[in-house]
C-alpha cells in the first residue's frame, strides 16, 4: 500500500510540476518540502538535476531503508519482507546499511554487485567481439585470395602410386583428438560470445538459451580432451620440431608456396609446420591455463601472481603505465582470465584456419598424411626430401623403414 501511495504522489508531483514552475518560477520550493510531499521518494527535480549533470543529495535515499523490525512482519502474501520493501532492501545494500549475514565458505560470497567489472563488459561486447571477428574473417578472405591467385599446390612430379608411412595410428589419433576438441571449443566459444548479437535475433531467446547451455557444457568438458591431446602431440613431435639450419632457407623461399618448382629441402617437419606446432603448443597451453583459472577461480588465480612478477621486473614502466594491480578479487581474476582466454583463442583460431586450408584444399596430397597416414612418395620427396633420404638410408642400413619416426 505504501509503494502505491508513493507512486501516485510522484505521478501527481510530475503532472503538477510544470504549472508550479510557471507560477512560482524555478527552485521556489525547498527540496525537502517537495520530497515530503512524495513520501520521501525521488522527485521530478531530482530526476532533472541528474539529467543536467548536477550533484543530487542522496541522503533521503540512504536513510529510506524501511524498518525491518516493524511489527508489520509477515502478515500476508505481500508482506514477505515485513516492514521493508524490495526497494528499501536494495537501498540498504547500496549504501552499506543492510544487515547481511555472509557465508565464510567462499571469498566472493560478500560481493553482490561488482561495479568495477563494467570495463570488462564493455571490452568483451565491443573491441573483443569486433576485432576478433575481423581477424577470423580477414584470414578467410586472405586464404580465398591466395587460392584465386595461386590455385591448389599440385604434386609436380610423376605420381607412381608408391606410398610412404608418414604418421602412425597413435599419432593420427592424437592429432584428430586435438583438432576435433579445438573445433568444438572454438564453435561453442563463438556461440557464447556472439550469441546476443548474432543468434538471438535469428532464433529467439528461448532457443538460444538451450543452445548456450549445451555449448557451455560441451566447452567445459571437451577442454579436458584438448589438454590431453596437447600433451600427446608435444611428446610425439617435439623432437622433430626443434629448429635446424634448413629452416632459414625454407622461410626465405616461403616454402615455395608462391612459386612452382621451388620446394626447399626439409626434414619431417618444415619451418612452416614448426611454426604451426609451436603456436599450438604455446598458445594452446596458455588457453588451457586461463581456462583452468576460469573453471577454478578460487584455487587457480593466475593474474594477480603474474601482475606482481611483472611489477617487480618493471614492465609497466617500460610502457609508461602505472603498476598492475597485484591484489584481485575472484571476480576480477575471472574477468582478466576470460579476456586473455578469448584473445589468445582468436589468434590460434586464425592460425588453425590457415593450417586447415593448407592441409585440405590448399595442397594436393597433404590430407593423406593425417587421413590414411600414408602419402604419395613423390609428394614426400618434393616437400620433405631430407626426411625421405633419412628413411632410405635407415632402410639400407637394415633399420626400421617406418618414417613415422
Amino acid at each position: 500500500m505504501r509503494q502505491w501511495l508513493q507512486a501516485a504522489l510522484v505521478s501527481l508531483a510530475i503532472l503538477a510540476a510544470p504549472a508550479a514552475a510557471q507560477e512560482a518560477g524555478p527552485n521556489t520550493a525547498a527540496p525537502g518540502a517537495e520530497r515530503a510531499a512524495t513520501g520521501g521518494a525521488t522527485t521530478l527535480e531530482d530526476i532533472l538535476a541528474r539529467q543536467r549533470g548536477e550533484k543530487v543529495d542522496l541522503t533521503f535515499r540512504a536513510g529510506n531503508t524501511g524498518d525491518p523490525d516493524s511489527a508489520a512482519a509477515i502478515t500476508s502474501q505481500l508482506g514477505t519482507l515485513g516492514g521493508a520493501s524490495d526497494a528499501d532492501v536494495f537501498r540498504a545494500l547500496r549504501y552499506g546499511t543492510a544487515d547481511v549475514t555472509v557465508s565464510t565458505t567462499s571469498p566472493a560470497a560478500g560481493v553482490l554487485i561488482q561495479d568495477g567489472g563494467m570495463w570488462w563488459l564493455k571490452v568483451r561486447a565491443g573491441p573483443l567481439r569486433t576485432y576478433g571477428g575481423y581477424l577470423l574473417l580477414g584470414m578467410i578472405g586472405l586464404l580465398a585470395l591466395f587460392y584465386l591467385l595461386r590455385g591448389r599446390i599440385r604434386i609436380e612430379g610423376e605420381k607412381t602410386g608408391e606410398k610412404v608411412l608418414r604418421f602412425n595410428g597413435v599419432e593420427r589419433f592424437a592429432h584428430w583428438l586435438l583438432a576435433g576438441s579445438f573445433l568444438l571449443l572454438g564453435f561453442t566459444g563463438l556461440i557464447t560470445l556472439f550469441g546476443r548479437v548474432g543468434l538471438i535475433p535469428l532464433m529467439g531467446k528461448d532457443t538460444y538459451a538451450t543452445l548456450a547451455l549445451g555449448s557451455k557444457w560441451i566447452h567445459n568438458n571437451v577442454s579436458w580432451a584438448f589438454m590431453l591431446a596437447l600433451v600427446m602431440v608435444f611428446v610425439f613431435w617435439v623432437i622433430h620440431n626443434l629448429p635446424n639450419r634448413h629452416d632459414l632457407n625454407w622461410m626465405l623461399k616461403a616454402g615455395g608456396l608462391f612459386s612452382k618448382h621451388s620446394h626447399p629441402p626439409a626434414k619431417k617437419f618444415n619451418a612452416g609446420q614448426k611454426l604451426i606446432f609451436w603456436s599450438v603448443i604455446l598458445l594452446g597451453g596458455s588457453i588451457s591455463v586461463s581456462g583452468l583459472s576460469l573453471l577454478f577461480p578460487f584455487e587457480l588465480p593466475m593474474f594477480a601472481f603474474t601482475f606482481e612478477k611483472l611489477n617487480i621486473i618493471g614492465v609497466p614502466g617500460w610502457f609508461g603505465l602505472t603498476p598492475f594491480p597485484a591484489e584481485l578479487a575472484p571476480h576480477e581474476e575471472m574477468q582478466y582470465a576470460q579476456l586473455w582466454h578469448a584473445i589468445i583463442s582468436f589468434v590460434l583460431m586464425a592460425i588453425i584456419i590457415a593450417h586447415i586450408y593448407i592441409g585440405s584444399i590448399g595442397m594436393e596430397g597433404a590430407f593423406d598424411a593425417m587421413g590414411s597416414g600414408e602419402v604419395e612418395k613423390q609428394w614426400a620427396e618434393e616437400h620433405h626430401g631430407l626426411w625421405v633420404e633419412e628413411l632410405q638410408a635407415r632402410s639400407r642400413d637394415g633399420g626400421a623403414a617406418r618414417p613415422a619416426e
